[in-house]
Parts: structure tokens; C-alpha cells; sequence
């Protein structure tokens, strides 16, 4: 009998130890599957960001969101802070999740999801807003600018964070500019300026400041056109090559300056248009109608703006065209030329022939030294030809 109690006693202890091992490993199950894991949320200012909590496991334990400040936004499906920017999207038993709208740079930190189970087990998620700079202005530049000023450009952005990227570009080139950055609470202030010595060629340009920043899908810009005055500079450009007497002749008064010089005065000779019928004035243009060899002359053009005063001279003179047909452009004096030059050339070449074929073939020793008193070549040649007779056996022959 007291065998039996004893063998009972030892099945109950092993059932105990089973179901005791069970239970601690089901626990155990339950207890890793308990933990709530979230995200880190990006969300641009002024949008929306959803705040997710999940569990793998869950018997029927509540999950909680709370904000930086540790107020409870929601206990389950149950609003805790009143805040009509914060909205429920779902409650379950493995899932809480929450909309929070028209996010602002002060939502921004670390948010705790709570599983209130026994101890209560929390993680966290960073919520990082992005804060959307500004449109860019354009300071620092009062039109008209005067040719050889010293101006500033300067371009400014705020409310960015992380701070904006400003770059400056001359019609489509880019060109470097001095950038500083301030800190104003969560958010920055980007200034980038310019400076420039500006002259005429600046004139008219384009300087265009871009923003680029994570937060913007296309960079924002801003363009100030540059207008700078300087003084005239003028041209004359004519309408004919060679002007002939009874053709239409226009010469043009080209000016460049800002502001445009004007009025165009035109003279000749130092004094006025002497015909005025004839020589008509439109805006910067001269026309004379019918040319003829008393229009001969100096033509002048002058304008002048605040900041200066030019002038450009063109000197005419008006071809008789009977004359040009009869003597054409000088392909008779050209043809001259040349033939003068060939005839010279036939001549050198003549001379120095004779010469070669008098002086090839023979070399005389001392015995026809006469001939070097010789006055001409030809005397020269009889004087050697005496001496040849009594030289024959001293003849040396160089080739």
C-alpha cells in the first residue's frame, strides 16, 4: 500500500514538471511575441505622417502612441489629447495606428508606442519633418546701375531645415557666390550674394538664384535682369560698296548706348546738309536719292545720352560710272605689270646664259694673266686667245 501511495506520488510530480515546462515555454512564446516595433517617419511640413505600432503576438493587450512631451494620443482606439490634427486610422489587437496632419517643425521627436503588458514593454520612432524653405528675393540692387558701379546681389531663403542650397547663375552659366547660414529656432535663413563690377556687357543679363532643398521635387528661382547705362558709342555703316553718281545711297547712324542716344544730327563738311531735297534725315538713317560728284565730302553723325556724347565720320566720294565701263577694274594696268615682269625675267635669264657659256669649260694657268687688264670681256677674251698659242702645253681644264 504505501508502495502505491509512493509510485502515485512520483507520476503526479513528473505531470507537474510537464505541464510546468509547457506553461514556461508558452509564456516564453508569448513573451517574445509581445514586443512593439515601429518605424522612424520623414514627412515634409505641412503634410501628413502616419505613426505605426505592431505586435506579433497580442492577447488582447493594449497599445498606446505617445507624443515627445509624453501626453497619450491614443490609449487603443481611445483619443486621449484633444488635438483635431491627430486621427485614428486603425485599432486591432496587433496594430495601432495614427494619422497626424498638417505636421509642423514643433512634431517633430521621438514618439513611444506602449504594449501594456506585465512589465509594460515601449519602443520608440523619430519623427524628422522637413521644413520647406521659402521663396527666394532678390535684394541689394536699385535699377538703373551706372557702367563701373561696385552692386551686391543678394539672395535670401528662410524657414529650410536642413538648411537650403542657393546657387547663382549668369544667363545659364554658373557663378560662385559668398553663402551664410543662420539658425532661427528649429528652422535656417540661407543669404548668398554677388558682387559685381558692372559694364556695358552686363547689361540686359540675367542672374537667376535657384534653391534647391530635399523637400522640393524642382529647385525655386528667382531672376533679376541687370540695366545699365553707359555712354553712346556710334558707327556708320552705308548701303553701297562704290557709290555712283545717279544711284540711291543711305548711310545709317548705328548706336549703341543705354539710354539709346538721341537725337541722330547728321552734317557734312562741318556745316549743314547743303540739300536738303535730296538729302533726306529719318530717325538715324541719311538718304540721298540721286548722287552726283557734288556730294562728295565728310558725312557726320552725332548723339549723345546723360552720359556722354559721340560721333562717327564717313568719308564719300562718288564715282563717274562711264568711267568705271571704260576702264573696268585695272585689268589693263595688272596686265602691264606682269608682262614687265617676264620681260625682265627673260632678260636675266639671257644674260646670265652668256655669261655661263663664256666662262664654262677652261681654266687658264698665270700664262693668260693678260687678260685681266682686259676693259671688257670680249678684249679679254682676244688678249687670253694670244696667249693660248704658247700655253697649250700648260692648259688646265676644270670642269
Amino acid at each position: 500500500m504505501i508502495f502505491k501511495q509512493h509510485l502515485i506520488f512520483i507520476l503526479y510530480s513528473l505531470c507537474a514538471n510537464v505541464f510546468k515546462v509547457a506553461g514556461t515555454k508558452s509564456k516564453a512564446k508569448g513573451s517574445q511575441g509581445q514586443f512593439p516595433i515601429t518605424q522612424n517617419v520623414t514627412v515634409v511640413e505641412g503634410r501628413s505622417a502616419n505613426m505605426t505600432c505592431r505586435v506579433d503576438f497580442n492577447d488582447n493587450t493594449s497599445l498606446q502612441w505617445s507624443n515627445p512631451a509624453q501626453q497619450t494620443l491614443f490609449f487603443g482606439d481611445k483619443k486621449a489629447l484633444r488635438d483635431h490634427r491627430i486621427e485614428l486610422v486603425r485599432a486591432t489587437s496587433q496594430e495601432l495606428t495614427i494619422r497626424i496632419g498638417d505636421v509642423g517643425l514643433s512634431d517633430e521627436g521621438l514618439y513611444t508606442c506602449s504594449l501594456f503588458t506585465m512589465p509594460v514593454k515601449t519602443t520608440k520612432a523619430f519623427l524628422t519633418v522637413l521644413g520647406v524653405p521659402g521663396r527666394p528675393e532678390i535684394t541689394g540692387f536699385t535699377k538703373p546701375a551706372m557702367e563701373g558701379d561696385l552692386i551686391t546681389l543678394t539672395c535670401t531663403t528662410s524657414g529650410s531645415k536642413p538648411a537650403a542650397n542657393i546657387k547663382w547663375y549668369r544667363n545659364d552659366k554658373e557663378v560662385q557666390g559668398t553663402t551664410k547660414t543662420n539658425a532661427t529656432g528649429k528652422s535656417f535663413t540661407v543669404r548668398s550674394s554677388l558682387k559685381l563690377r558692372v559694364d556695358r556687357r552686363d547689361d540686359g543679363v540675367a542672374y537667376t538664384c535657384h534653391v534647391d532643398h530635399v523637400s522640393l521635387s524642382n529647385p525655386y528661382m528667382t531672376t533679376e535682369v541687370l540695366e545699365v547705362h553707359y555712354a553712346p558709342h556710334l558707327e556708320i555703316a552705308k548701303s553701297l560698296i562704290i557709290p555712283q553718281e545717279g544711284q540711291y545711297f543711305k548711310l545709317e547712324c548705328v548706336s549703341i548706348g543705354n539710354p539709346i542716344p538721341e537725337p541722330v544730327l547728321w552734317s557734312k563738311d562741318g556745316g549743314e546738309l547743303p540739300d536738303i531735297e535730296r538729302m533726306i534725315v529719318e530717325g538715324r538713317e541719311l538718304t540721298i536719292t540721286t548722287l552726283n560728284k557734288t556730294d562728295n565730302g565728310t558725312y557726320r553723325c552725332e548723339a549723345s545720352n546723360h552720359l556722354g556724347t559721340d560721333s562717327a565720320e564717313y568719308i564719300l566720294f562718288v564715282y563717274d560710272p562711264n568711267a568705271l565701263g571704260q576702264h573696268g577694274p585695272d585689268h589693263a594696268l595688272i596686265g602691264g605689270v606682269v608682262a614687265v615682269v617676264v620681260f625682265i625675267t627673260m632678260c636675266l635669264i639671257i644674260v646670265l646664259g652668256r655669261y655661263l657659256a663664256r666662262h664654262k669649260g677652261t681654266y687658264l694657268t698665270h700664262e693668260a694673266k693678260g687678260a685681266e687688264d682686259a676693259p671688257d670681256a670680249d678684249t679679254a677674251i682676244i688678249n687670253a686667245e694670244g696667249n693660248h698659242v704658247h700655253a697649250e702645253e700648260k692648259k688646265e681644264y676644270f670642269i
